[in-house]
Parts: structure tokens; C-alpha cells; sequence
């Protein structure tokens, strides 16, 4: 209680009065003005502002509009990181149908012989780079007339935007992933990144 514990039940106790004690914990906190953490939707950069593109659309266009989004952009009352690293890829009913990041995009231009499959006695072959001369270029310029379809990962993991924060942060740990969709009323509103959870932090940190 000394260290700030605003009550304790012995168990068992009678679950009618745990939740009149969890309702009065709350109601102390608002009337001491203790802020209310936020939720995945108040730290999100909201659907607007993020970058989509239809997946029948070309590589080359999501690359000029990946590029687009290298900007310093006001969002949710804040200044948003510049680039998102990757496009949301929505279908036609507005629903996510992958995601496009310019790890998808350097893993399209590698040469396809490096994904082949190498026969018994020449596993300890080595593709040497200087054959490499030129490639970079060549296989950019054939990859961007490719749909986005074609290259795109599945689409993230989604969360509701009424969600806590703790809750994204453990799914993008636990799932080893950078981003999330993020779902209200059964909508794509838009996506929270790992550092959208990293800038909260250094909020609360400064708070």
C-alpha cells in the first residue's frame, strides 16, 4: 500500500467485489488525473497516410511511391518517421491482401540460380560476385514490370485499435515481425510499426 498498491483481497475472494474494487481503482486514478495509457489506434499512423497500392499494380510504381513516402509528414499530432519501408497492398474491397518492403523488393532482384536447387555433389558451390558486374541494374529494370502480387509478403498480423499497447508490442516480438494492420469495426484503419511503440516510449520516458 506504502508503494502505491490501491488495495489487496485475500483469495479466495468473491469476484462481485474484485470488479467494485478494480471500479474504484479506476474511478481514484481519473479523479487524481493520472493520464490513461493509449491504445494502438492513438499511436498508429492512421490508413490515410500510409502508403497502399493495389496488387495488380507494377513494382516500378511502388517503388516511386515507396520513395514518396520519404518525407517528414505531420500525422496524429506528431511528426511522422520518415519512410515507412514497406506499402500496404489492399484488394478491391479495401482489405489487406500483403505488404510490399524493400527487403521483398532486394530479395526480387536476386538472381533465381541462387534459390535453385543444387544437385548432391555440388553443395559446397559458391556463386562468386564477380559475375555480378551489372546485374543490379538489369534485374531492377525487369523487376519492375512485375505485378506487386508477384513479390509482395503475406499481409501483417492484424490488432484491434482498441487494443493496449502492450499487446502490439507483444505480438511483433513474439511473431518477429516490424508492423502490424490495425482493425476497427472489422476495417483496416491502418498500421502500427515498431517504432511508432519506440517513440511512445521515449514519451512516457520524458513524461
Amino acid at each position: 500500500m506504502i508503494e502505491g498498491a490501491f488495495d489487496y483481497l485475500a483469495k479466495p475472494c468473491d469476484i462481485d467485489i474484485l470488479a467494485a474494487k478494480i471500479t474504484d481503482a479506476c474511478q481514484q486514478m481519473k479523479a487524481e488525473g493520472v493520464a490513461e495509457e493509449k491504445r494502438v489506434m492513438d499511436v498508429m499512423i492512421p490508413l490515410e497516410d500510409y502508403t497502399t497500392l493495389k496488387g495488380d499494380q507494377t513494382i516500378g510504381e511502388a517503388i516511386l511511391k515507396l520513395k514518396e513516402s520519404f518525407a517528414s509528414k505531420v500525422s496524429t499530432s506528431r511528426i511522422m518517421e520518415t519512410g515507412h519501408r514497406s506499402i500496404l497492398v489492399l484488394d478491391d474491397k479495401g482489405e489487406g491482401e500483403g505488404i510490399l518492403s524493400i527487403r521483398d523488393l532486394l530479395k526480387g532482384i536476386m538472381p533465381a540460380y541462387l534459390s535453385a536447387s543444387k544437385p548432391s555433389m555440388a553443395d559446397s558451390i559458391q556463386y562468386s560476385p564477380i559475375f555480378w558486374s551489372g546485374m543490379f541494374t538489369s534485374e531492377v529494370k525487369a523487376l519492375a514490370k512485375k505485378e506487386i502480387r508477384d513479390l509482395m509478403s503475406p499481409a501483417p498480423l492484424a490488432v484491434d485499435g482498441e487494443s493496449n499497447l502492450m499487446e502490439a508490442a507483444h505480438m511483433m516480438v513474439t511473431n518477429k515481425v516490424r508492423r502490424l494492420v490495425v482493425m476497427r469495426s472489422g476495417q483496416v484503419a491502418g498500421v502500427i510499426r515498431e517504432q511508432d511503440l519506440f517513440f511512445e516510449m521515449e514519451r512516457v520516458h520524458k513524461a
